[in-house]
């Protein structure tokens, strides 16, 4: 007897025992004497995707304060909620009180490989769904392209009325780059350098918003400085000379 093919043959039934088997999982929700119907809704949704999943459902009321000292609401949240579910659980443990918590577990009425088989059907049937769908849309895609050939008949309703929501007729304007070759220009570093008036500048260059008011409305000479401020520049200049040195 090969002992080491015992051993392969026992770890591949322990192995396929263990993915057959399903493991119990317990969900728990919690909820407040005081729920608003909106998340009332919300919880309950939660609670039914758990059960259609297979798994149980543990129900927790949580009393503060004056609040315990009414139980009574917590259990009539219990039984609404029970009666909303009774088609997808059942209860499996009544409520009780446990402190300032009150429980319950709501069991699925399917075992968790007959959910775990139904979600898989769900889904190859919405994949199925979804293919047929792209088949359809390839089919009229088609017949589009066949009906808009130049033969003298008219297309049919449906995909005249396929080609006004899908199909463009025209083709928007496409931007040249002539204007930008004029204004712009390589230079030998690889920077972009762009030309206004005589004076070339960088394009990330922060330029002037307008002339300045200190050159009277004239424009700069061409030195690249105004006028007038040229013309204070030479009047401190003459006064230091007939000052002299100090």
């Amino acid at each position: 007897m090969d002992y080491g093919k015992f051993k392969y043959e026992a770890a591949q039934k322990a192995r396929e025992s263990r993915r057959n088997q399903t493991n119990t999982v317990i969900k728990e929700m919690k909820l407040r004497p005081k729920i608003d119907q909106h998340d009332y809704d919300t919880k309950k949704g939660h609670v039914v995707r758990f059960l259609r999943s297979g798994d149980k459902v543990k129900i927790t009321i949580m009393f503060r304060g004056r609040e315990q000292h009414r139980p009574e609401l917590g259990f009539r949240l219990l039984q609404r909620l029970a009666a909303d579910v009774e088609d997808l659980g059942f209860v499996e443990s009544t409520p009780r009180q446990d402190g300032r918590n009150m429980t319950m577990v709501i069991g699925p009425l399917k075992k968790k490989s007959e959910a775990r088989a139904e979600v898989k059907a769900e889904k190859v049937k919405a994949a199925t769904v979804k293919a047929a769908e792209r088949e359809a849309d390839r089919e009229i895609d088609k017949a589009h392209r066949e009906a808009s050939e130049p033969d003298g008949e008219e297309a049919p309703p449906a995909i005249r009325e396929h080609r006004s929501s899908t199909w463009r007729h025209d083709m928007p304007k496409m931007k040249s780059n002539s204007g930008i070759k004029k204004r712009v220009k390589i230079t030998g570093t690889g920077k972009l350098m762009h030309e206004k008036g005589r004076r070339r500048t960088h394009l990330m260059q922060k330029q002037s918003s307008g002339r300045s008011r200190l050159d009277g409305g004239h424009g700069p000479d061409r030195e690249g400085r105004p006028q007038a401020r040229q013309e204070a520049a030479r009047q401190v200049s003459d006064a230091a000379v007939r000052r002299g040195p100090r």
